[in-house]
């Protein structure tokens, strides 16, 4: 058995699970923050059998398509003013997933 470590924007989280859980997967969700934009997150766990992992990491990859977002990066500065400073939009990717995938020793669901 695997499990499988999705980390996926929140704006995907919902589009990802419903496909997840059509196709019969169980997961489990848990609320997660990090990365450039500093935005929520959603980790998934999907334990799965070996044979099945390659499916569901196309159904993440499917419902997480990357797009290009513009947004205006805002400096961090202790102690100084931010007037010194100027910020400029810049185009950045987001979306996609950061997909890990470990042996899983031992799975119970009661």
């Amino acid at each position: 058995m695997k499990l499988i470590y999705a980390i996926v924007r929140n704006d995907n989280e919902d589009d990802v699970v419903d496909a997840l859980m059509q196709a019969k997967y169980s997961v489990t969700r848990l609320a997660t923050t990090g990365g450039f934009l500093r935005k929520g997150n959603t980790t998934l766990m999907i334990a799965t059998d070996d044979e099945k992992v390659e499916d569901a990491i196309q159904i993440i990859k499917k419902e997480c398509g990357k797009r290009q977002k513009i947004t205006v990066n805002m400096p961090y500065l202790s102690g100084t003013s931010m007037s010194a400073y100027t910020t400029m939009p810049m185009p950045v990717e987001i979306g996609g997933a950061t997909i890990m995938v470990v042996n899983l020793e031992r799975f119970e669901k009661n």
